[in-house]
């Protein structure tokens, strides 16, 4: 965990591994395929209205196109299609929650990028303390474990908890716009 440290005040560094205070942690609450799901809120930057996107071609199935997000432009991935699930059908409550991810650019500097995320429709942030919290299961769900942060348990039901970075891996989607683009195998 990273702190902002004031020194002789004229700079703010970083601190490594600064304590961090210990309690309920916000998730935002969101519904995909019937299901519910949650991600922490410290990566959301912003939740809009499903307004369409324009379509890129060449890209992997999950990742519908881009947005104009104050004249950036913002990839957008279906969720629900990057769990394997059927692709999500816009309604009237579906959303794009618009998330910071960060990636290694191969020189050993970080930097973020803006991804949305199409959901069915978002539910709420809710706090779920770190006891309430048990780890990803084994076995038994729809999707990846190593997409799965923890299980959060909620009103006796229990929340999916993504870890943001694995699901949004730039690598593994990369990965993923290489194998659409490959020519399909010849049958012998």
């Amino acid at each position: 965990m990273n702190a902002l440290v004031q020194t002789d005040n004229k700079a703010l560094v970083v601190a490594k591994n600064a304590p961090v205070a210990s309690g309920p942690k916000q998730y935002l609450t969101f519904l995909l395929g019937g299901e519910m799901f949650a991600i922490g809120i410290l990566g959301i930057k912003e939740i809009i209205e499903y307004d369409g996107l324009t379509r890129v071609p060449m890209m992997p199935e999950c990742i519908l196109g881009v947005i104009n997000l104050r004249g950036a432009v913002v990839p957008v991935m279906d969720l629900a299609s990057r769990f394997g699930k059927q692709p999500t059908i816009i309604t009237k409550r579906t959303c794009t929650v618009i998330v910071e991810v960060e990636a290694a650019d191969g020189e050993r500097q970080e930097m973020t990028h803006d991804m949305g995320l199409v959901v069915d429709a978002v539910n709420a942030v809710l706090d779920i303390p770190d006891a309430d919290i048990e780890p990803a299961p084994a076995f038994g769900a729809r999707i990846r474990t190593d997409f799965i942060a923890g299980m959060g348990k909620v009103n006796g039901k229990f929340v999916i908890l993504l870890d943001i970075s694995r699901v949004l891996s730039i690598q593994e989607l990369g990965a993923l716009a290489q194998l659409s683009e490959s020519p399909p195998a010849l049958a012998s």
